[in-house]
C-alpha cells in the first residue's frame, strides 16, 4: 500500500469537472447573466475561515478555467498546507461572469477535498511516534474517488487500493461464498497469481487459516484492543495487519499501540466535514 501518483490533468477529472458545472449551470447562469456585464472583469480571493490543511486548490483553478481561460491564479499555498483562520489562500483575476459561476463549484470540490485532508492530519498527528500508517477505503463520494483519495493524501494519508481492479481483498461474504479463507485464496492466486491478497478476520481460527493459505494483509476486523494485539502478536511478521472497523480519533493511539501496520478510517472520506473557505471579490472592472 503506498501513496498514489494523481494525475489531475486526465480525463476523469475533466469529466468530474465538466459533470458538476453542467450540473449546476444547466441552460445558463440567469443571475449572473443578467446582473453582471459580459466584459466586466473581476480581482477575487480565497479566505481560509479555520484552521487546518487544504486541498483541492488544482482542481479549483480547473473549475474556473473550464469558463475562463485566461484566468489569472496565484496560489499562496499548495495543497497539503497548513492554513490559518485568514489566510488568503488564492488571488485570482479573470472574467467576473465566470468567476462568479464557478464559485460554488469550486468552492464545493476544495471545501470537500481540505476537509478530507484536514481530517486525515488530525489522525496522523495522532500516530507520531508510530510506524503504524492511516489508509482511507472505498467508502467514497460516487464518482469522486480520485478526488477523495487525492485528498487523503494530501492530509499525509496512504491510499488503500482504488477500487475493486488493483487489489484482492477477501471479506465475509467471499469466506461464506467459497466455503472458506482457504479456497478463496486459492481462487484468487489461480486468476491472478501477481495480485496481492488481503483477508477479512474476525478471530484467531481465520487468522490462522489466512496465514496458512498465504494471505499478503490480514485485517483485523472489529476486534477489541485485547485481541488486536495478541492477533498482532500471532501474526509475527509473516503477513502485513490493518485494523478496521469503529477506529476514532479517540482511540486511535491505542489501536497503534498493538503493533498494527495500518489502520483504515472510512470516516475519513464517508463523513466528511467541509472546510470553510469563503469567496470575496475585492474589485471589478
Amino acid at each position: 500500500m503506498t501513496g498514489k501518483n494523481f494525475n489531475l490533468d486526465s480525463e476523469q477529472i475533466t469529466g468530474i469537472i465538466n459533470c458538476a458545472l453542467n450540473e449546476d449551470t444547466g441552460t445558463g447562469d440567469i443571475t449572473t447573466n443578467a446582473v453582471i456585464d459580459n466584459h466586466a472583469k473581476t480581482k477575487a480571493v480565497w479566505v481560509s475561515k479555520q484552521k487546518g490543511v487544504i486541498s483541492g486548490l488544482t482542481v479549483a483553478e480547473k473549475v474556473f478555467r473550464r469558463l475562463d481561460r485566461n484566468i489569472q491564479w496565484i496560489p499562496a499555498f499548495k495543497d497539503g498546507d497548513a492554513v490559518d483562520k485568514g489566510d488568503v489562500l488564492v488571488n485570482f483575476e479573470g472574467l467576473c461572469r465566470a468567476v462568479l459561476t464557478a464559485e460554488r463549484v469550486a468552492l464545493n470540490f476544495a471545501q470537500r477535498m481540505a476537509g478530507i485532508a484536514t481530517q486525515t492530519r488530525k489522525m496522523v498527528k495522532e500516530l507520531e511516534g508510530f510506524s503504524t500508517q492511516i489508509l482511507d477505503t472505498r467508502k467514497t463520494a460516487p464518482g469522486l474517488r480520485m478526488l477523495d483519495k487525492y485528498a487523503v493524501a494530501s492530509g499525509g494519508g496512504i491510499n488503500h487500493r482504488m477500487g475493486l481492479y488493483d487489489l484482492a481483498m477477501i471479506k465475509d461474504n467471499h469466506i461464506v461464498a467459497a466455503g472458506s479463507i482457504s479456497k478463496a485464496v486459492e481462487r484468487v492466486k489461480d486468476l491472478n497469481p501477481d495480485v496481492k491478497i488481503e483477508v477479512e478476520t474476525t478471530s484467531m481460527q481465520q487468522i490462522d487459516e489466512a496465514l496458512q493459505a498465504g494471505a499478503d494483509i490480514i485485517m483485523l476486523d472489529n476486534m477489541s484492543i485485547t485481541l488486536m494485539k495478541q492477533a498482532v502478536q500471532r501474526i509475527g511478521g509473516r503477513a502485513g495487519t490493518e485494523a478496521s472497523g469503529n477506529i476514532t480519533i479517540n482511540n486511535i493511539r491505542k489501536a497503534a499501540e498493538t503493533g498494527v501496520d495500518f489502520i483504515s478510517v472510512g470516516a475519513l472520506t464517508h463523513s466528511v466535514e467541509a472546510f470553510d473557505i469563503s469567496q470575496q471579490i475585492e474589485d471589478i472592472f
